[in-house]
Order: C-alpha cells, then sequence, then structure tokens
C-alpha cells in the first residue's frame, strides 16, 4: 500500500511520539509498503521543505506560531489545520495514498480531513489525552496526586492557576475557546474510520470522557519498539560513571513527578548515586534540591542518541515517579527491553508496561516509591528477577516486528471497508 504519515514530530530530534513513529514507517517499509511523512513545523517561516531521514521521505510543512500562550496553541490548531489538510490532500495527488494516519494531537484531524476529501481512509494514534484534556496530561494542580474528573468550566478555572502564574485572572476568559477547542477535537477524531489507543488507560479514558467516540472504531495497539537495534546500541556504549547508580531519563516537569526525587532517593536511605538525565521546566528546582540534599544526587541535563541509550544501558535500577496519567512510556519500554529493574509509580498506561513484584514494582505514593527503592537496592536477586522478565515481557508485547504488523493488518481491514 502507499501510506502517508501525518506526525507532529520525527527523528532526529524528537521525542517519544516521533520515534515511535519512526519504528512505525520503517517496519512498514519492511513490510513492502510505501511511506511518505509530513511533519507540521509550527513557528517556522511558511511553506515546504523536503528532507530525507534513514532513506524516509520527509517533507515539512512550516506555519507561524506566535510564542504567546493560548495565542500559540490557536495558531497550532485552528491556524494549522486547513494548511496541513490541503498538504496532505495535495500529496496525495502525486501518489494516491490508501491511508492517511495522523500520529498525534497537531496531525490527526488535518488527517481525516484530507482523507475525506480525497476517499482514501484514515487512521490516527492517539499517544496521550489531548482529545479529553487542553493541557493532554490531565494534572489540574502543582502538586497532589487526584486527576482532573472532567474539563468543565469550574475545573478549567482550576487548571488555569498553575500554569498562569500571578495573571491567571487574566486567562478566564479563553475558557470557552479552550473547552470549544476540545469539542471540536473529539468530533473530529470520531470521523476517522480507526482511532488506535497506544495504552488501554488511553483506550479507557477515551470511551468514559468522550462520548463523540463511541461509533468509531477502537483499537489498543502499543508503541513499538526495535528491541534488537537498541540491545546493540546498548552493547556498544561504556558505563557513563563508575560503579552501580539509580537513573530517572525524561523530561523534568511537574507531571514526571520529578519534584519528588530528591525526597524518594533520601527515604530509600540510597546509597547509589542517582543520575538525573533530561531538560524541562522543573530543571531548576531539581538542582536546587540536589544542592540540599545529603545523598549523592546528580544532574546530568539534556543528553541525545548513544549517550542516552549508554545512561540507560549501565543503570542498576530506573526510578520512574509520574504523577501524571502515563499514556506508554517508551522510556519504561526501553528499559524493560534491556533487563532494568523499575521502580515506578503506577499512573496510567505504566501497568501496561509493568506487572508488580513479576515485572517491576509499582506504588501509589511517594512514600511507597521510596521503598521500593530501598528494596532493589538491597536484594539483588530481586533486581535480576524483575529485569529477566520484563525484558521477555517487552519482547513478546512491544517488539516493533510484532507492533507494526498489527498496524499493517489494521489498515488492511479498514481499506477492505471494516470500520
Amino acid at each position: 500500500m502507499n501510506v502517508l504519515l501525518a506526525t507532529d514530530s520525527f527523528p532526529p530530534r524528537c521525542g517519544g511520539s516521533g520515534w515511535s513513529t519512526y519504528e512505525l514507517a520503517r517496519g512498514l517499509r519492511a513490510r513492502g509498503h510505501a511511506i511518505e511523512i509530513v511533519q507540521p513545523r509550527p513557528g517556522t517561516p511558511s511553506g515546504l521543505r523536503r528532507r530525507e531521514y534513514d532513506g524516509l521521505q520527509v517533507v515539512e510543512v512550516g506555519v507561524p506560531a506566535p510564542d504567546v500562550p493560548y495565542l500559540r496553541n490557536y495558531f497550532k490548531n485552528e491556524r494549522l489545520y486547513p494548511v496541513l489538510t490541503d498538504v496532505l490532500a495535495d500529496r496525495w495527488k502525486e501518489r494516491a495514498f490508501e491511508i492517511i494516519h495522523g500520529q498525534h494531537v497537531l496531525t490527526a484531524l488535518p488527517a481525516i480531513a484530507a482523507a475525506e476529501r480525497v476517499g482514501a481512509r484514515s487512521v490516527c494514534t492517539v499517544r496521550d489525552y489531548w482529545p479529553v484534556c487542553y493541557w493532554s496530561d490531565l494534572i489540574h494542580t502543582k502538586e497532589g496526586l487526584s486527576l482532573c474528573p472532567a474539563c468543565s468550566a469550574g475545573m478549567m478555572t482550576q487548571c488555569i492557576r498553575p500554569r498562569s502564574g500571578a495573571l491567571w485572572p487574566l486567562a478566564l476568559p479563553m475558557i470557552p475557546y479552550m473547552r470549544g477547542n476540545l469539542a471540536r477535537k473529539r468530533r473530529g477524531l470520531a470521523r476517522a474510520n480507526a482511532v488506535v489507543a497506544v495504552s488501554s488507560a488511553i483506550a479507557a479514558d477515551l470511551r468514559r470522557r468522550a462520548p463523540e467516540l463511541a461509533g468509531t472504531r477502537l483499537e489498543i495497539v502499543p508503541n513499538p519498539v526495535d528491541i534488537a537495534g537498541l540491545r546493540a546500541r546498548a552493547a556498544r556504549t561504556t558505563p557513563p560513571i563508575a560503579g552501580p547508580y539509580a537513573l530517572y531519563l525524561g523530561k523534568l516537569a511537574p507531571n514526571k513527578g520529578t519534584s519528588y526525587l530528591a525526597g524518594v532517593v533520601e527515604h530509600a536511605d540510597l546509597d547509589w548515586p542517582l543520575a538525573i538525565v533530561g531538560d524541562g521546566p522543573d530543571a531548576a528546582a531539581i538542582k536546587e534540591a540536589a544542592a540540599r540534599s545529603r545523598r549523592d544526587i546528580r544532574t546530568i541535563g539534556w543528553v541525545e542518541g548513544e549517550q542516552t541509550v549508554a545512561w540507560l544501558a549501565h543503570a542498576s535500577l530506573l526510578i520512574f515517579p509520574s504523577r501524571g496519567p502515563e499514556s506508554l512510556s517508551r522510556v519504561l519500554l526501553e528499559a524493560s527491553a534491556l533487563g532494568i529493574p523499575i521502580a515506578a509509580m503506577n499512573t496510567g498506561g505504566t501497568p501496561d508496561i509493568i506487572t508488580h513484584e513479576a515485572t517491576g514494582l509499582l506504588s501509589s505514593t511517594p512514600e511507597a516509591l521510596a521503598a521500593d527503592v530501598r528494596r532493589l537496592r538491597s536484594d539483588e536477586a530481586l533486581r535480576r528477577r524483575l529485569g529477566d522478565a520484563a525484558r521477555q515481557h517487552a519482547e513478546r508485547a512491544f517488539d516493533a516486528p510484532a507492533v507494526v504488523e498489527r498496524i499493517d493488518g489494521l489498515y488492511r481491514d479498514v481499506v477492505a471497508g471494516g470500520r
């Protein structure tokens, strides 16, 4: 088939969603399909630019997007959608794509609209909570573990406060737009021939919070991981620091629970270094907490490519303190594939990856997470058992060839008329 993938991000510089799209594209190409990538680039000069990555053709779509809160979101949504829809429809004229597959929030609705216009079939992957939460994370407070129950006007008033600072009252007039934006997204998503949720938690929230999707085909297919490639890259790395160490790898942000890290290692009485690898809005606060801590906490900052693999491959345990509802963490998938023992907070799709006491340890509070870190530090046999089981589970559930085969089957069914 000819498959057009519309994706918010794509390598070489991207997050988990971009790398997941790359693994999908690479796997589909290996199965004989012709693949093209279209990637919007908000905040770049208008126009189309072409590039190539690993033999895959990428068409970048430049669109203006001022760096102003709320206004930027309007440009990345309502102003972007018609432009991107036109580009996707124009690409179809050159290669009659049977499937147009939107990969994330910026590209889902344009992919559906373009497919409707040209008579193709549309599939959309939902990788986080964007159809049911304006902020995509269900977080409505700076601290605490409770999640937003619904995007009502009252709850939006609460969630604006931690994001807008002292000037939050000035943002209240944006609530009607925010609610309308969410409603438009859900109505648009419901027109897809099939929606793919990357975890059971995402699927459950779509069913519960998005009644517009009641008649839309919904499948649960996880993000793919090139396990053989990951392990080969890991084998070529050397330890970034000598001796055992604990690791946090990812964005430093409130929904990731990174403010808990210093307290967790102190309550765990961890005598290994904790390496915090990543960057984000909480970076300064984490550095301050590390400086005050009585433990060896090292803030490494942002790293890329082989450095990221090296930190993960040689870790003695991974700490995952997320307080937000994780969709399906790529860090957890890759750590599992490498057999790294994991202590994680039980949020969102994390139980799709980790079964408590079988492939890792799950907890519901920072205090319990600290207890799990203490257990892993003191019990080498437990670390080995959990790491081995995690490695096997990753091979069965998340290896790219098996995941891509499921997507391929979905494409064929959708093209044949299934809904």
